[in-house]
């Protein structure tokens, strides 16, 4: 995810196991600042699309420093052992910048999880109730999750996403996201620019409008399960403009993050 995560009040917490030792053994760019990290983790326990863990790093001196970051892999079952999270650096941050431009393949790091129950999507739990996906940025990460989950399984329940991000450079998945929408089988994405556009962007660059989100997501008498995922202030933002829209806020599952040390 996403680092410093939180959660809204009240979200449910899965019970993660200890820390374990995993080893990066592979990694892709899919930005100029951000990096997916392959790691193997013996024993993980599977994981939820839509669930985070947390990372640790040790210094020589011993002191250690923990960020948590969401699973951008679907789900896996018990013992598969290949987690994949992405980060994105963070100016100035502590950990975030050693990881993406430094952590080679080959190298330690303990990890802990899964994490979280509130903010999770099921295919089979969940399977046929249209879905809403709206990030902003690096919240990306949970809901491709849940993107994953859905093309894994082989699920076609209607998923509609929003992604909201600074400008095409800053992007996260690009081909992906273009593949699953073209598959024709219920999979729908939106990208607007905050910053700057692309030559081939529909709209100028601005923040995501209520109408936008009324038009690209899904009416509230669908009753869709809503996730939302991205700075504290987008994800209030959205929330707001969903419940005005008439969505039951009980159906709105947000998670935020804010500034951290990276």
């Amino acid at each position: 995810m996403t680092e410093a995560v939180g959660a809204r009040l009240g979200a449910r917490y899965a019970v993660p196991s200890g820390w374990q030792v995993a080893t990066l053994v592979d990694r892709r760019a899919e930005s100029p600042s951000a990096e997916t990290l392959v790691l193997d983790v013996p024993g993980w326990p599977g994981h939820q699309a839509g669930q985070h863990l947390d990372l640790r790093l040790t210094a020589p001196d011993g002191y250690t420093a923990e960020r948590s970051y969401s699973v951008a892999s679907g789900p896996t079952p018990p013992d598969a052992g290949r987690v994949e999270v992405t980060v994105q650096r963070v100016a100035d941050g502590e950990v975030s910048p050693y990881l993406v431009d430094v952590f080679p393949p080959g190298s330690s790091i303990e990890v802990r999880g899964p994490i979280g129950g509130w903010f999770v999507w099921d295919p089979v739990r969940d399977a046929g109730t249209p879905v809403l996906l709206v990030a902003g940025g690096s919240g990306l990460v949970p809901v491709m999750s849940m993107a994953r989950a859905r093309r894994e399984a082989g699920d076609r329940t209607p998923f509609r996403l929003i992604y909201s991000v600074r400008t095409a450079e800053d992007q996260l998945y690009t081909d992906e996201l273009a593949a699953l929408a073209a598959r024709g089988d219920g999979f729908e994405a939106s990208t607007i620019f905050t910053r700057a556009v692309s030559l081939t962007a529909l709209r100028g660059p601005r923040r995501l409008t209520s109408s936008e989100l009324a038009s690209w997501g899904w009416p509230p008498e669908l009753e869709p399960r809503v996730y939302v995922c991205g700075p504290t202030g987008f994800v209030e933002a959205v929330a707001s403009m969903l419940v005005a829209h008439g969505h039951d806020p009980a159906r709105i599952r947000t998670e935020r993050f804010g500034p951290a040390a990276g």
